[in-house]
């Protein structure tokens, strides 16, 4: 597939101080995707956060991200990534084409 290690961060289940379940966001896993950037613009957020709508497309084996979620996020080389939407436009569950924007803290 592609030459890019990304990171698939979401949220992971952990037992607290309290030997409690919880949860918290982190790593889930690394794979290997094809980044491909398609357009741009800036919009200020609150909280000074800054949010492009540089979308990228994320190219991944349907195998190694058929269990990506809209929930999670990419994480590449200190840029983090909202998922949009995913699609599977490919015969036989070869690939997934993740559609993402850049947010920017």
């Amino acid at each position: 597939m592609g030459d890019k290690r990304i990171e698939i961060h979401g949220n992971m289940k952990y037992l607290n101080a309290l030997n409690e379940e919880a949860v918290k966001f982190g790593k889930i896993k690394s794979v290997f995707a094809e980044i491909i950037p398609q357009t741009g613009s800036l919009q200020r957020q609150q909280a000074d956060t800054i949010l492009t709508n540089v979308t990228h497309k994320i190219l991944v084996r349907y195998s190694a991200g058929k269990d990506i979620t809209k929930e999670m996020q990419i994480h590449f080389q200190g840029h983090i990534f909202e998922i949009k939407y995913i699609l599977n436009p490919y015969f036989g569950n070869e690939k997934l084409e993740i559609f993402v924007q850049e947010v920017l803290v």
